[in-house]
């Protein structure tokens, strides 16, 4: 599903010169749930982003479902990803000012989808996240842990084929976590390639992978399962 080849990206300013990743070789298979943890400033939400297609690499080759999109522009970019990859951050990212159901329904927006569609699709995202009784409700109006719920049923709702997990659990007590590690589980069982950033090593216990950077390399790999 996902290739590097020699992966580099270098962000210059007037005054400096910062080598975020240096020839990073990669592959994860479809099905995969994949770690990736490492001190920070190792270049882990920099590889992130450009798995998940939001920036692209200074050189080298990605090749993501077969085609290098290592020179793609912006619109190509967003094409690619809006049908393809979901996102769940820390930080939650929901919209205050709508409604749970909105907020899961907005990739679906973006993707011209019919109200009827959209409408069924949310609903059984929300019904999956156990979230559907809170569907009319705001972000403020929810623990953190169900708030997570509704933003991983955003990055599903479109039945992306890779999930792109950014500190899931930072913001969350044990418990919460928990729950939002066993979900990401169940949707990899179902068939949804992960990839996770993480600096917890429980957190990345769940995971088929783990893959360790230090200053932009890879250092090691090792297996969990």
């Amino acid at each position: 599903m996902i290739n590097t080849i020699n992966l580099t990206r270098i962000f210059r300013t007037d005054e400096i010169e910062t080598t975020a990743l240096k020839s990073v070789n990669l592959n994860i298979n479809q099905g995969e749930f994949v770690a990736i943890m490492g001190p920070s400033g190792c270049g882990k939400s920099t590889l992130l982003n450009i798995l998940g297609l939001l920036d692209s690499p200074t050189s080298g080759e990605f090749n993501f479902l077969g085609n290098n999109v290592a020179g793609y522009n912006e619109k190509k970019r967003a094409k690619l990803r809006k049908n393809n990859v979901g996102f769940v951050f820390q930080s939650f990212n929901l919209i205050d000012q709508l409604s749970v159901f909105e907020n899961v329904e907005l990739p679906l927006i973006y993707l011209k989808m019919s109200p009827n569609k959209r409408k069924k699709l949310v609903n059984e995202a929300l019904e999956y996240m156990q979230i559907s009784h809170r569907s009319k409700h705001y972000p403020n109006q929810l623990s953190g842990g169900q708030q997570q719920r509704v933003a991983v049923a955003r990055a599903v709702v479109s039945k992306p084929s890779l999930i792109l997990a950014d500190e899931p659990t930072g913001n969350l007590d044990s418990v919460h976590g928990n729950e939002v590690m066993n979900l990401l589980t169940e949707l990899n069982k179902n068939g949804t390639t992960i990839i996770m950033v993480t600096h917890s090593q429980r957190d990345a216990g769940y995971s088929d992978r783990v893959i360790h950077l230090f200053d932009g390399e890879i250092l090691s790999e090792n297996i969990n399962k």
